[in-house]
């Protein structure tokens, strides 16, 4: 009787044929079980919260949702190996942050030395910072053009241009883009980081405020003051978020 733990592996990759050849290499892995096979990021999430895989193959660089985007979406951890055609830049970074990854094209036996080292760390609290990674794997992205909130099984995709403004809530920030509102799980700071600095302002320690909102300022109270959306909604400005406004108004 076998009694080594059975893995259970999903495949995400958007190409036919590289989700083919990994099933293959897979299956003489006798103790790992492919349970889903997804072609897209939000698959992936749809997966995992149907699935509960205990592993990932993720492929990062695929269209609507890449593999980092694909990370910070999920609500439950999971082992993952990135597949990945990164420079040699951002695989130094995977190794920095102890990620398994495969470098394609690879060979069944660099695939079987992923998963001796998945089967070590399957079952133990997850280290990996999904933040800091993709910064480090990708040190000269531009900024955000989109903002990704998850809301139970819906995923929303908010160009930050349909922002008006981001308001922090302990280790939360509600977006508040068009007239609705949006909870995310993230601090203001590790969101603000991602965003065009000249386009998006920390007005307060607790509000970001796109500039393009700001119809005027006024007077509040000593050393504060109040600013006045184009919609006629009003944040507050500290002295510090001022002293910005008008570095960036100047």
């Amino acid at each position: 009787m076998n009694d080594t733990p059975r893995i259970r592996a999903a495949i995400v990759d958007d190409e036919p044929l590289a989700r083919q050849l990994l099933r293959e290499y897979l299956s003489v892995h006798h103790d790992v079980e492919v349970v889903a096979e997804c072609a897209n990021g939000f698959e992936a999430i749809k997966c995992v919260s149907e699935q509960s895989p205990d592993l990932l193959f993720l492929d990062v660089q695929m269209p609507k949702l890449d593999g980092f985007e694909v990370l910070e979406l999920l609500d439950r951890e999971v082992a993952v190996v990135f597949v990945t055609a990164f420079d040699q830049h951002a695989l130094r970074a995977f190794e920095v942050h102890a990620a398994d990854y495969l470098l394609k094209p690879f060979a069944p036996e660099r695939l079987a030395d992923a998963l001796a080292h998945v089967r070590t760390r399957i079952g133990r609290p997850a280290t990996l910072s999904v933040a800091r990674l993709t910064a480090d794997a990708r040190p000269d992205r531009a900024p955000a053009e989109r903002i990704l909130v998850r809301d139970q099984a819906k995923v929303h995709v908010l160009a930050v241009g349909d922002v008006d403004y981001i308001e922090a809530q302990d280790d939360y920030v509600c977006i508040h883009a068009g007239g609705a509102t949006y909870l995310k799980a993230q601090t203001l700071g590790d969101l603000e980081e991602t965003l065009d600095p000249a386009r998006f302002v920390r007005i307060h320690r607790s509000f970001l405020l796109n500039l393009d909102r700001l119809q005027r300022l006024e007077p509040y109270a000593k050393d504060s003051r109040m600013a006045v959306l184009r919609d006629g909604r009003e944040l507050p400005v500290s002295r510090t978020g001022y002293a910005r406004l008008r570095e960036l108004m100047a």
